[in-house]
């Protein structure tokens, strides 16, 4: 793994604004970065990132299974007790999944490390599928990257086909915030691979959901929506005014409500309860263990629920060395081992790999400055090398 200057396309924001790419500079500040990029060999992506994240999620899904019958499981997760019927009811149904996203720590030697996954609402799903694709084609045309450079990226592909088959007649909705470029972008993004799959959508912001009288979800004109998309997580949703109304609705979601498990930092203790030694696994407990007194070198303090980095902090034994504020915490902390991103040319990459049904498809680098990867952290490519 190594990460080399490429230089940008002159012309690249205005490739940006073709490709639909609205996002690529967000208040100002810019997210996009194709002056350098990340070169990864076969190896490594097949053996430390592809072929661990199928492993990883395969663990993911087993424990989803005993989580759902298990209340002392979902009550540590801090899943509120009136969600729990429609937890397991999503789950016994069968309800498909989309995609998500494995957070790693990598920087080319030694195991991935797991640090978190993004199972409910990831975002940075479009410019890894279409953008930086586009990226790869126009360089190797150009000659800027090697003949025969490559990219673990079949997003859009699976995404188009997983959207075909798990789709049922009737309208599917793909809602976010409006005011928010990347949210919306990724909604709009996957109502476009819904419109190749064949599928009859609508985009819509948040605010426009409503609910009939017969139960189903609607937006602004009432017809009921068979499956909706929503990129708005689930502890948020519950909590709404129609959240009681999720259970029974016809409505089916994307993500299901049995994702609930997975997208909370909760999920990292239970994984090493039950694969402890695992390659790709960092020891990890919920703060109210005894046997976070094991950790007694450097660790992260994490939030069961938070985004975009927020309210994490790192310690060494009693010293605080970085942390980011936010809005999360009141539901508890897990700690986990220490497994500092890898410094490259003083930047830290934080390595995404994407599942879309069941299995990897694609790659994703979100940069930073810090250890800690926030909101601000930058979009930058990848390839494979050649040979």
């Amino acid at each position: 793994m190594r990460r080399i200057p490429i230089g940008e396309r002159p012309d690249w924001r205005a490739r940006a604004q073709e490709a639909g790419f609205t996002f690529h500079t967000i208040d100002g500040a810019p997210y996009w970065d194709e002056s350098h990029a990340y070169a990864f060999t076969l190896r490594e992506i097949e053996d430390d990132i592809e072929g661990p994240a199928g492993d990883l999620h395969a663990l993911c899904l087993d424990f989803a299974a005993a989580a759902v019958a298990d209340e002392r499981i979902l009550a540590s997760l801090r899943i509120p007790e009136s969600a729990w019927d429609a937890v397991r009811e999503s789950w016994h149904r069968g309800d498909p999944s989309l995609y998500g996203r494995l957070d790693f720590s990598y920087g080319g030697t030694g195991p991935a490390k797991l640090l978190e996954y993004n199972a409910d609402t990831p975002t940075a799903l479009y410019e890894t599928a279409v953008f930086q694709w586009l990226w790869l084609e126009e360089g190797l045309r150009d000659g800027r990257l090697p003949p025969g450079s490559d990219q673990f990226n079949a997003v859009h592909e699976r995404l188009i086909d997983r959207l075909r088959r798990l789709a049922p007649a009737g309208l599917t909705g793909f809602a976010a915030e409006a005011a928010a470029p990347e949210d919306i972008g990724t909604a709009a993004y996957l109502q476009d691979c819904a419109v190749q799959a064949g599928c009859a959508t609508i985009l819509l912001d948040l605010a426009q959901i409503g609910l009939r009288a017969d139960g189903a979800f609607c937006g602004p004109d009432e017809r009921p929506l068979a499956t909706l998309f929503k990129l708005y997580p689930w502890e948020w949703a519950f909590r709404d005014a129609f959240g009681a109304a999720i259970g029974a609705a016809s409505t089916r979601f994307l993500e299901p409500p049995w994702k609930m498990v997975l997208s909370n930092k909760g999920l990292l203790a239970h994984l090493w309860a039950r694969a402890p030694g695992h390659p790709n696994l960092l020891p990890c407990f919920f703060e109210d263990d005894p046997a976070c007194a094991g950790l007694a070198g450097d660790y992260v303090r994490k939030p069961l629920l938070s985004r975009e980095g927020a309210n994490i902090e790192m310690f060494s034994g009693d010293l605080r060395i970085a942390g980011a504020e936010g809005p999360y915490g009141a539901e508890g902390f897990v700690r986990q081992a220490l497994a500092e991103l890898p410094a490259f040319d003083g930047r830290r990459p934080l390595v995404g790999a994407w599942m879309v049904g069941d299995a990897p498809a694609g790659l994703c680098i979100r940069e930073s400055e810090g250890p800690i990867t926030g909101d601000g952290a930058l979009f930058v490519p990848h390839l494979i090398e050649p040979g």
